[in-house]
């Protein structure tokens, strides 16, 4: 078994979604009863999203492998980072990481891949959906990327920083999401949605309208697990 390097508090909900699912699928391995040793480096979202809305990319790298660099001191063999945000600029810190590190957006894209998708919906947070980093790998694949029109995504981005970062679930919300994701289905024709923020799941735990959710919480677990118990 490899040891895992996390970094979460991106935010601190899904993080503990990360720590129980990761030990729930492990037990489900062929290691049974064994569990994994996990080394987590809890950071600040407040952190992370003043350099995202400012667009300190430079910062947010540097910063991302410091917290890497502490993990593989620490005794980590590989690390995932608990968020889809930061994957904005993943290639540069994976560069400059002195540990493998697993990717949110590539697992979910050999997920979709798997599955035969063609046309995807995204939601996640403003930066994740006005970004391209979940377009491009998926692209390279024969697949495309729908993210919502402009109001919707500043209404999705509020309700995540608002509510569902902080843990409050509240089905008024859940059925304004589930109306854009239904607009998109009629208008662009998307056949699966990406879950592209780890909150999500919270909210939207289930598959709707016949179409696949694709939880990217769950498939990044899936990943790490496999990794870990990979030789």
């Amino acid at each position: 078994m490899k040891r895992i390097g996390i970094i979460g508090g991106l935010g601190p909900e899904s993080t503990v979604d990360y720590y129980r699912g990761i030990i729930d699928a492990f037990r489900r391995t062929e290691a049974g009863s064994a569990v994994p040793e996990i080394i987590l480096y809890s950071a600040d979202v407040s952190r992370l999203l003043k350099m995202a809305e400012s667009k300190q990319w430079n910062a947010l790298t540097e910063w991302l492998l410091t917290m890497i660099n502490a993990l593989h001191k620490a005794g980590a063999q590989f690390a995932a980072i608990a968020s889809n945000t930061t994957h904005i600029v993943f290639d540069e810190v994976k560069s400059g990481s002195p540990v493998p590190l697993l990717s949110i957006v590539e697992e979910t894209c050999l997920k979709a891949g798997s599955l035969g998708l063609t046309t995807l919906g995204l939601l996640g947070t403003k930066f994740t959906m006005q970004s391209d980093f979940y377009q491009k790998p998926f692209r390279e694949k024969g697949m495309s990327v729908v993210v919502p029109q402009d109001g919707e995504i500043q209404l999705i981005h509020d309700k995540l920083m608002s509510e569902i970062e902080l843990g409050i679930i509240r089905e008024s919300t859940r059925k304004e999401l589930l109306a854009i994701v239904k607009r998109m289905i009629d208008e662009d024709s998307i056949e699966a949605l990406i879950l592209g923020c780890t909150e999500l799941p919270m909210i939207l735990d289930r598959d709707e309208y016949g179409i696949i959710f694709l939880n990217t919480t769950a498939i990044h677990i899936q990943s790490i697990v496999k990794y870990c118990t990979t030789q």
